[in-house]
């Protein structure tokens, strides 16, 4: 394993909660798994990168579009934003600003390659950012591949990319955007911003989800600084990337799904990369001291009461930089999901919490979308049925959040009926901010007994 890796990857633990007993002819193992990263040092109050190299490497892209002076506080605030980030920068680690219009121009340090953040590049950088003006369209996929070609450069292992628009991608083809996305994937992670309220919440989240970031809305442009300096800090908090989770399974299984529930939700399900012999990878992106939750559904040849298998086996994985696909791979650590068949029909159908609620707030996370396409169409009756739903759900399970997000395009009559009425007065901000943080979660806490009952509704 890379000396990187021993020297600064976090221990990882993992555990796995789920009903194992499954009633006669049942095929369906549903569990939920916890990844837990910690001992990480605190790198991120760390001074310099090592000696050897840079471990992180960033790129910031900054739309540039004309319409970043509609108001002019726009193009101001996103200045202000970027210079904090860089303020943030660690010594040693590797950076670009790249200028995003109908083209992708790299602001600083403006010669193909990433500088090193020291106290005279980051002033260097700053005193570039004052020569931006906004100007011209906007095609997001030319910023994403100018960050790829300037990160790949770099022989950091953790490659970040922050990217802030206030507009929709109208200056290239929808297809050329999904080709850009594709080409970046597992290359760099990404944080995409929208900022005011004219850009499009399916390119927005559909930049964070395919490259493994988060995505978010800024209303108001004197909130950006403030979020820049916090997604800059978690960059610099991340220790070792290109993270996989492996999934074996039997002979005669089928994976129905692997999502990661929180602290968002996100289908990975269709990213397998096969691993042979019969397990597949799936990409968590860039880790540091942290939690997250994976929902795994395996479909198992169903045998006779009394029997017992190994459903499957949840590794984290983490490649050489130089490896190819598939083994070998370190192991960060490993958990076991299991299937047992039983005549006690109280056993078999135990619904384990952890698994109830976190395909609540699935259906939360979907039936929000639902209801807002649905108010936008003009259906009004199956908003309210929909959003009505998500009420529900938001409050049976303790997500105060998104309950407050609700509250904000309905008026809330009973929450635990879900009895709701559209708002007739809803902001454009208030609705965007809804959508885009619809996929967040709440978690449950853990309970010592695995096949407790669920008290969702």
């Amino acid at each position: 394993m890379a000396d990187f890796v021993k020297s600064h990857v976090p221990h990882f633990s993992i555990e796995v909660y789920q009903n194992e007993y499954l009633p006669q002819d049942a095929r369906e193992v549903n569990a939920i798994v916890t990844v837990t990263a910690t001992g990480s040092g605190g790198r991120a109050l760390a001074p310099a990168e090592p000696a050897d190299g840079p471990r992180a490497a960033v790129v910031i892209m900054v739309d540039c579009s004309g319409s970043m002076d509609y108001p002019p506080a726009k193009m101001r605030g996103a200045k202000a934003a970027t210079d904090a980030a860089i303020d943030t920068l660690r010594d040693g680690v590797a950076f670009a600003v790249v200028a995003g219009t109908h083209k992708a121009v790299e602001v600083y340090p403006g010669d193909g390659r990433l500088a090193i953040a020291d106290a005279a590049t980051r002033a260097a950088a700053k005193g570039a950012l004052r020569a931006l003006n906004a100007a011209g369209g906007t095609a997001i996929g030319t910023w994403l591949r100018l960050a790829e070609r300037l990160l790949a450069a770099s022989p950091a292992p953790i490659r970040h990319g922050i990217l802030l628009t206030d507009g929709r991608n109208e200056h290239e083809e929808p297809e050329e955007l999904r080709a850009a996305l594709d080409a970046c994937a597992g290359r760099f992670t990404c944080d995409a911003r929208g900022v005011g309220t004219d850009w499009e919440v399916a390119e927005v989240t559909g930049i964070a989800s395919a490259l493994l970031g988060t995505a978010d809305i800024v209303a108001e442009p004197e909130g950006l600084a403030a979020d820049f300096t916090a997604m800059m800090e978690a960059a610099m908090g991340k220790e070792i990337g290109d993270v996989c989770l492996r999934l074996w399974t039997p002979q005669g299984a089928e994976v129905g799904f692997v999502k990661q529930v929180a602290p968002t939700v996100e289908d990975l399900t269709g990213r397998r990369a096969e691993s042979p012999p019969r397990s597949g990878d799936y990409p968590t992106g860039s880790w540091g001291d942290e939690s997250r939750d994976y929902h795994v559904c395996v479909r198992v040849p169903a045998v006779g009461v009394g029997h017992e298998m190994l459903a499957a086996r949840v590794a984290l994985v983490v490649r050489e930089p130089t490896a190819p696909a598939g083994p070998p791979a370190t192991v960060l650590g490993q958990g076991l999901v299991r299937a047992v068949w039983t005549d006690d029909l109280a056993a078999a159908t135990a619904i384990n919490a952890q698994v109830a609620h976190y395909t609540g707030q699935a259906e939360l996370a979907r039936t929000i979308q639902e209801g807002l396409a649905s108010r936008k169409r003009g259906d009004e009756a199956g908003a309210t049925a929909k959003l009505g739903r998500a009420v529900q759900l938001a409050h049976f399970s303790g997500n105060a959040e998104t309950a407050t997000l609700l509250a904000k395009v309905v008026d809330v009559e009973d929450a635990a009926e879900g009895t709701v009425r559209l708002k007739a007065g809803v902001t454009q901000a208030d609705e965007m901010t809804l959508e885009t943080r619809s996929t967040k979660t709440v978690r449950v806490k853990k309970k010592p007994i695995a096949n407790d009952e669920s008290t969702r509704p």
